[in-house]
């Protein structure tokens, strides 16, 4: 049984890589990347680079970084400050990564959305649990990462349906919100889903962690976006060693700049119950 789990996790895990444990003890973060900073297309010479030097050490205090809860019923809810981001994970959970973004995350004080994969949250309920213990918000990415877009709508909503139900099972609790696999999205899935009460994740940066860069090249791209823009969701996934290396470099950098994490609080719609099963029908 477990050697199947094994396989199963390794299985999934390639094949969602190409979608869109504790932190190390070395208090130097460039034993954790494979390339040194480089430099962005476009910067003149007196920009900064996308990290600076306070990111590659981990900060003694990490406090501060967290923001204000923002309780929202629909993605119009969503209304963030300028320096205000949030933190959202798709894909997992996977054993070894999933748990050491929690490490990071619980020593930063800083509260995440994980869309969870109804295969990965069935095949890992212990992680899943650990992820909704902690305090993070739960979503569902469907079961087994379909292109929505591009199958039957009766299929396509009994896809989203099975999903979530499986990373409800596994977490043990509400399952709130959702995000697109590959941001294919169809205006009649996305209407229904929200009468149903759920909150669809939209991307605002994306961090391309899928793309096989070292984590530096991952944590220079992404500080990169966030400054550009300003404010927003970005979009990360916990299946990616590379992505558990370099978020405490990006975190540490959001700190030193200012920036605050923003957490999503779901509140049921006044006029709305939220109703897991009624997606079956």
């Amino acid at each position: 049984m477990r050697f199947y789990s094994l396989m199963l996790t390794a299985t999934l895990a390639a094949c969602l890589s190409s979608c869109a444990g504790k932190p190390q003890s070395d208090t130097s973060l460039k034993t954790s990347f494979a390339a040194t900073m480089p430099s962005a297309p476009g910067l003149k010479a007196t920009d900064p680079v996308a990290l600076s030097p306070v990111a590659w050490v981990r900060p003694r205090n990490p406090a501060g970084l967290a923001g204000r809860d923002i309780e929202v019923s629909s993605l119009e809810d969503i209304a963030l400050a300028n320096k205000e981001v949030v933190l959202s994970f798709d894909d997992g959970p996977v054993p070894g990564k999933t748990e050491s973004i929690l490490a990071t995350l619980d020593e930063f004080g800083v509260k995440a959305t994980f869309l969870m994969v109804g295969e990965m949250a069935q095949a890992h309920p212990a992680i899943a649990r650990k992820v909704a213990a902690a305090g993070h918000s739960i979503g569902s990415h469907t079961f087994s990462h379909p292109n929505l877009r591009a199958i039957a709508f009766d299929r396509a909503l009994a896809e989203v349906s099975k999903g979530t139900n499986a990373v409800a099972k596994a977490t043990d609790t509400d399952v709130s919100f959702f995000r697109f696999p590959y941001l294919a999205d169809s205006p009649r899935l996305r209407h229904l889903l929200g009468d149903r009460g759920m909150v669809i994740m939209d991307v605002q940066i994306d961090s391309k962690d899928y793309f096989k860069d070292a984590p530096a090249v991952v944590a220079s791209r992404t500080m990169e976006a966030i400054r550009h823009r300003g404010s927003g969701i970005i979009l990360m996934h916990d299946i990616h060693r590379r992505t558990a290396s370099m978020l405490p470099a990006l975190l540490t950098q959001l700190k030193a700049e200012g920036y605050k994490v923003v957490h999503l609080v779901h509140k049921k719609p006044a006029a709305k119950t939220m109703l897991l099963a009624s997606l079956t029908h």
